[in-house]
């Protein structure tokens, strides 16, 4: 009934929000009469603050910007490699002549080493690692994954759970086939390294490089954060109950279940929510001043936050069971179908843990706890790295992790490349 009342509620904001964007166009005219004045920017500002407020985000596109190599843009286009119906593999395809070229090499001597980043499936999309993919971008043939949003997805495309997700990482790792180093951001770190696991038990050849976990709940018990601590306070049976929802039959996904994007994204919000609020104050006074450069920066980050995605039931239900109440996979007790999870297997992956010292979401020793499951992995293989001075999302985005986390990244890639 919330999913339906909120989509009514966006429905009846129609009229006012037409009526908001009226307003702020006729008084940005400079043919309107209080056009530059201070009452006529207050109420553009004000009506440009409430379309804000209630529009719906949509998913954001890429937008990336041509790459500079050696001081010379090398364009990138978006091309799916691989999909199933929760999620696609998309590479960024830079234009090998033009990078070539700025090389001062043949197109046919360019090898770079591929670095597949697999995105949080956890309500915002996958743009928000758009910066840790820009980093990569220069030296090495970048791949993501795009998680589906679950109201998109037709009941009749069946279910998708974390057994699935792990399932899926590893027919990815498979489909780029040149032993890939593997990122994982947050959420998908205990999912990834349960895929990894099932390779390296295998003797999967196509197992990847190297593995590297960045602000991941790899043990929620270690320094348990806020939402560490709401999850195991509250009985699994409160989140079935209050957080699960009905999809809507304006979507495709109509009557699937799932955990609504919009009641994730309210939980990140509340978390700082002085801070948002200080956030729009701002950008109310940067219009009413003229400030466009800082009200098109609060633009482009809330057009990101703001653009939120749904979870199927089984999937975020079986996170909370498995990562935050039973942490199977810390325990040694994770099992994809039958078969049980074993890190210990792991014998040749090289692995890199990456924690900000003020994550306020992943707890320090939560990422990594990783070491200690990859018991059987020779110390020349490890790297752990604590970046002081940098919360949740500094760990992957930002100027520290541009000049600090992302070369040590790269050079601990490099020192363990297969194919090298």
């Amino acid at each position: 009934m919330l999913y339906s009342f909120l989509e009514m509620s966006r429905a009846a904001m129609m009229p006012w929000r037409a009526a908001a964007n009226m307003t702020r166009q006729s008084l940005r005219s400079p043919l309107h009469p209080a056009f530059d004045t201070l009452a006529g920017r207050t109420t553009a500002a004000a009506a440009d603050l409430f379309e804000s407020l209630t529009r719906y985000y949509g998913k954001p596109e890429w937008e990336l910007s041509p790459v500079l190599v050696n001081d010379q843009p090398v364009d990138v286009v978006t091309d799916t490699v691989w999909s199933k119906p929760f999620c696609s593999l998309l590479h960024f395809k830079r234009d090998r002549a033009a990078l070539a070229k700025a090389r001062g090499v043949k197109v046919t001597e360019l090898k770079d080493r591929s670095v597949l980043i697999v995105a949080p499936m956890s309500g915002h999309h996958a743009t928000l690692l758009r910066g840790t993919v820009e980093a990569f971008l220069p030296d090495h043939e970048v791949y993501i994954t795009d998680w589906t949003d679950a109201r998109k997805v037709a009941v009749n495309d069946g279910r998708f759970d974390l057994g699935d997700y792990v399932l899926y990482v590893r027919e990815m790792i498979t489909a780029l086939g040149d032993n890939p180093h593997v990122v994982a951001v947050c959420q998908p770190g205990p999912p990834t390294l349960a895929a990894i696991a099932l390779m390296a038990e295998d003797e999967d050849p196509k197992r990847p490089s190297s593995m590297t976990f960045m602000g991941s709940p790899i043990d929620a018990r270690k320094s348990p954060t806020v939402p560490n601590k709401l999850a195991e306070e509250r009985p699994y049976e409160w989140f079935r109950d209050n957080l699960i929802q009905t999809v809507p039959a304006v979507y495709p996904g109509a009557m699937r279940r799932v955990y609504p994007g919009f009641l994730q994204l309210t939980g990140f919000i509340n978390m700082n929510f002085e801070r948002h609020v200080d956030a729009h104050w701002d950008f109310f006074q940067h219009m009413v001043e003229g400030d466009g450069d800082s009200a098109d920066r609060h633009r482009q980050f809330y057009d990101e936050y703001l653009s939120v995605m749904d979870l199927t039931e089984e999937f975020y239900l079986q996170t909370i069971h498995e990562v935050f109440q039973a942490h199977t996979l810390a325990r040694g007790e994770m099992h994809v179908g039958e078969r049980l999870v074993r890190p210990e297997t792991i014998t040749d992956v090289a692995l890199l843990t990456v924690e900000g010292e003020n994550d306020d979401i992943s707890g320090i020793g939560q990422t990594q706890a990783a070491h200690t499951l990859c018991s059987n992995l020779p110390e020349s293989l490890r790297l752990d790295h604590v970046q002081p001075g940098v919360g949740h999302y500094g760990v992957f985005n930002g100027r520290r992790f541009r000049e600090e986390i992302a070369p040590k990244m790269k050079a601990f890639m490099a020192e363990h490349d297969k194919g090298a």
